[in-house]
């Protein structure tokens, strides 16, 4: 039988039992939920009516979050240009080539985000196993597949993030840190739900959303009540 600690227990005992929360109550709940040492993230997960199985109901997309998730975000580019320089001072943390392939042949992911041109993609098909399980192959739908490479490492330093549904139809998505004020976490989350409604998969039937919990990293989570989305 899992056992909680006495401070996770603390912070369960906030929470009504079987209460759905408005995004409102709940951001200004979860605001004291963050007791560690550390700077907890404050996390969405969300339970959608998909079966990822199908290709008409998958869903991996991007967002530009307006006040950024408080991360800062390694950058790799994969290219053979010679912007190697103005890459870097945009911001990307690795640029590189055949360097870069070896590393992630071998495995050396030091990386959250990995971004390249069309023209390279058959390059990363044969580690389609090594990326593809970390979320971490460039594909045009999340925006890390581009000619502009610029302006994607511009975007991504600058609160774009890329998600997706997992294998259960289930996204996980970090949209800042408990150290935000309320109104920035609130517009973080109305642009979370903005964003996986509209990008709603073609092949969904019926209801969309099944639930909608946040957290941070290490409290219990609070039910949303979906209606509270809406004007």
């Amino acid at each position: 039988m899992k056992t909680f600690s006495k401070r996770f227990k603390k912070l369960k005992s906030l929470i009504e039992e079987n209460k759905s929360y408005s995004y409102d109550e709940a951001i200004k709940l979860v605001k004291n939920m963050g007791t560690t040492q550390f700077l907890e993230s404050v996390e969405a997960h969300i339970s959608l009516n998909l079966d990822p199985k199908f290709s008409n109901q998958q869903l991996r997309t991007h967002l530009n979050l307006p006040n950024g998730t408080g991360k800062q975000v390694k950058i790799a580019v994969l290219t053979e240009s010679d912007t190697n320089l103005e890459l870097t001072k945009n911001g990307a943390n690795i640029v590189g080539f055949e360097d870069l392939l070896d590393e992630i042949g071998k495995g050396i992911l030091n990386f959250d985000i990995l971004l390249t041109t069309p023209q390279y993609m058959p390059k990363l098909a044969k580690f389609g196993k090594i990326l593809g399980p970390k979320g971490l192959m460039p594909s045009p739908k999340s925006g890390t597949v581009t000619t502009n490479l610029k302006d994607a490492v511009l975007e991504f330093k600058g609160g774009k993030v890329e998600y997706r549904a997992d294998k259960s139809g289930i996204v996980h998505l970090n949209f800042g840190k408990i150290n935000f004020s309320e109104s920035q976490l609130k517009e973080n989350l109305l642009a979370v739900y903005s964003s996986i409604t509209k990008n709603k998969p073609t092949g969904v039937k019926g209801k969309y959303f099944k639930s909608f919990y946040i957290c941070t990293t290490m409290s219990p989570s609070l039910l949303i009540d979906l209606s509270s989305f809406k004007p």
